[in-house]
C-alpha cells in the first residue's frame, strides 16, 4: 500500500512539474506570438510600443502572419521543430496549386520558394496593393540586412477571398 501511495505521488509531482513547465512555456511564447517579442532590445522596446493585433478575416493579415511565422521558422534552423513548423505553415497557409508551383521552383532552383532566396531575410513588410476578382494581392517586402544599403526584395502574393489560402507567390521588381 505504502508503494502504491508513493507511486501516486511521484505520478502528481510528475503532472504538476509537466503542467507548470507548459505554462511558463506558454507564457514565454504568448508574446512572440503576438507580435511583441523579438531578439533585440530596441525592437523589444518598439514592438511593445506600437502593439500588435490582428483579423484572421483579412486576406493581408493572414499573408502576415504566414510570413511572420515563416521567416521565424526557417531563421531558427537549430531548432528541431523548425523544419516541421515550415512544413506545417506551407501546408495550413497555401492552397495546393500554391504548394506545387512552390515546390518546382525549389527542385528547379535550390532555393526556398516562398522566400524566392536561399538565405533568411532579417527584416519583412506586408502591403496590401488590391483586390478584385475574388482575390486580394499584397506586397510582400523583405529585407535581407540591416543598415542604409541594406538589400530589398518584393514578392507578390495572391490569395483567394474566400478561403484566405495563398494561391500564388511571384517576384516582384
Amino acid at each position: 500500500m505504502h508503494d502504491m501511495t508513493m507511486r501516486m505521488r511521484s505520478r502528481r509531482f510528475l503532472l504538476t512539474a509537466a503542467t507548470i513547465t507548459a505554462v511558463l512555456s506558454l507564457a514565454a511564447v504568448t508574446p512572440a506570438l503576438a507580435g511583441t517579442g523579438a531578439t533585440h532590445t530596441t525592437t523589444t522596446r518598439a514592438a511593445a510600443a506600437s502593439g500588435a493585433q490582428g483579423d484572421p478575416r483579412g486576406a493581408g493579415r493572414r499573408v502576415a502572419d504566414f510570413y511572420g511565422a515563416y521567416i521565424d521558422a526557417v531563421w531558427d534552423s537549430e531548432d528541431p521543430a523548425a523544419g516541421a513548423a515550415a512544413k506545417a505553415l506551407r501546408s495550413f497557409y497555401l492552397s495546393a496549386g500554391a504548394q506545387k508551383k512552390v515546390a518546382v521552383f525549389e527542385a528547379r532552383e535550390h532555393a526556398d520558394g516562398i522566400l524566392f532566396a536561399q538565405n533568411v531575410p532579417v527584416k519583412w513588410k506586408v502591403t496590401n496593393t488590391g483586390s478584385g476578382a475574388g482575390h486580394a494581392t499584397n506586397r510582400v517586402t523583405l529585407t535581407w540586412s540591416d543598415g542604409p544599403d541594406a538589400q530589398v526584395t518584393n514578392i507578390d502574393v495572391q490569395s483567394d477571398l474566400q478561403t484566405l489560402k495563398i494561391t500564388d507567390l511571384k517576384q516582384a521588381g
